[in-house]
């Protein structure tokens, strides 16, 4: 790992002139398109130098991934043409302006894509974090050309182009026979149409992603239900879908990972996921969801069996309270990951239940939980923070919370638990939330945590009156 961003453009070309032909897979954070077509260039020169500069085209790498000022057509053409083994190619943009026509993608660009016929997975994907700007010269033409050259695709994510219409996004699933994964982001004109008649291919698709796209209603999850190996599906900010939606996902028996952010479903709807696709769930969130309230947790979760479900995002439902909390922790879930910030009717309470929460008779107060997001809940004081002491939530990695509460008690509270990453300012924790891949997220944790290196020093004991406390809650829950 290292900066390129401070690199001079010769330099940056002479570093990886020297790289090794056995290189396969490469990514760079960040870096100018200009660097990057002048990498691959056969007819780059140093100025003012007689010597010319034979860079190395990477003729083994496999897998690209670049995050870049602008994807241009000249980028595009120069990877496509250079990289004779490319199976992989992730791009990403972020523009600070809007782009000219000489520093853009357009149809052409799409039509150099996949020269030498080996790619598998691609991803072009314009970011809104600087700036409000979209592919605005590609068009339906511009993905009528990407699809002849990428009848082997296995899986694209198409982010931005906001001029492509059901026409052109149907061309590439009726094109790409072997794509099983599909993702579109901020795709401002695809509605219901594209998969209308989807059971009628023989796609099996498997992850399906149409974050932002706004015009989707019920109709379209019931034909995408027709893939019953679907593993992944990611529904953020698709805010016209309803119960009659999770209807046709509750036949999903394999779903691993369901992501509902913003959405217009009711405690109702999510009982139509009990009891095929819960049990097999792994990740679920319903962030923002507002019609949701406590009944959203036994809808969920009353007389199912032993279930899967590790990461449960329950943020900025402002009918969600400590009772609700009760109610999980009741289920004995053996959650990783619990996300429920922005929350005014979660209190301290909520943190007692957490603590004392058993998943089973021989599992310790709270040891399951590796993250707990508790940023601006309402009803969090300071009394909370004596229950996220030790010996509570051994295991716990990252917490969310709000420093202004007191912060001398936030302070102290890192400092006394230095396996414990504490965040105060609001910030995701961990990696970026579900934008890290196709498949659901696990974080990567340390081979110790804080639970095994106390029982280690047989230091796992305590005399407080809290202990005593939580297990009266734990009895009282029963």
């Amino acid at each position: 790992m290292f900066d390129v961003s401070f690199s001079l453009r010769h330099d940056f070309a002479r570093v990886w002139a020297l790289a090794s032909e056995k290189l396969t897979s490469l990514e760079i954070g960040y870096v100018s398109s200009v660097m990057v077509t002048e990498l691959l260039s056969p007819n780059f020169e140093l100025p003012q130098s007689a010597n010319r500069i034979q860079p190395s085209i990477l003729p083994n790498i496999h897998k690209l991934s670049l995050s870049v000022d602008y994807i241009t057509d000249a980028m595009v053409g120069t990877i496509s043409k250079g990289l004779t083994s490319l199976t992989h190619l992730d791009l990403r943009d972020a523009p600070l302006i809007e782009p000219r026509v000489t520093f853009d993608l357009t149809n052409s660009g799409l039509q150099l894509i996949n020269q030498h016929g080996k790619l598998k997975h691609l991803s072009l994907v314009r970011s809104q974090e600087f700036l409000f700007s979209y592919f605005k010269r590609v068009n339906d033409l511009g993905l009528l050309l990407l699809a002849d050259k990428c009848e082997k695709m296995e899986s694209i994510f198409l982010g931005g182009f906001c001029r492509v219409t059901d026409t052109g996004f149907k061309t590439i699933l009726h094109s790409c026979s072997t794509l099983y994964k599909l993702r579109v982001s901020h795709g401002t004109q695809l509605t219901d149409l594209v998969f209308h008649d989807i059971s009628a291919t023989s796609l099996s698709l498997t992850h399906v992603s149409l974050r932002r796209c706004t015009l989707l209603t019920n109709h379209a999850v019931t034909n995408l239900a027709s893939n019953k190996d679907l593993k992944v599906l990611d529904l953020r900010d698709c805010r016209n879908l309803g119960n009659e939606a999770l209807r046709a996902i509750g036949n999903l028996h394999n779903l691993k990972t369901l992501l509902l952010d913003g959405s217009d479903i009711s405690d109702l709807g999510l009982s139509y996921l009990r009891p095929r696709v819960i049990s097999s769930l792994i990740t679920l969130s319903v962030r923002g969801c507002k019609k949701l309230t406590d009944k959203c947790i036994s809808a969920l979760f009353d007389g199912s069996s032993k279930l899967a479900l590790q990461e449960l995002d329950l943020s900025n439902l402002p009918n969600l309270s400590d009772n609700g909390v009760l109610l999980l922790a009741r289920s004995r879930i053996p959650l990783l990951e619990l996300r429920m910030r922005q929350c005014p009717l979660i209190g301290d309470t909520s943190v007692v239940v957490l603590a004392s929460m058993l998943v089973d008779e021989e599992r310790w107060h709270g040891n399951c939980l590796r993250l707990l997001d508790l940023f601006n809940c309402g009803g969090i004081t300071a009394v909370a923070f004596r229950w996220l002491k030790k010996p509570y939530f051994p295991r716990l990695r990252w917490l969310g919370v709000t420093g202004c509460v007191n912060r001398d008690t936030v302070d102290a509270l890192a400092r006394s638990r230095p396996f414990l990453h504490v965040s105060c300012h609001g910030e995701e924790l961990g990696a970026e939330q579900w934008d890290t891949g196709d498949d659901f997220h696990m974080h990567d944790y340390d081979e110790m945590d804080e639970l095994e290196q106390w029982l280690q020093e047989g230091d796992y004991e305590s005399g407080d009156e809290e202990m005593v406390e939580a297990e009266n809650v734990a009895e009282a829950m029963e």
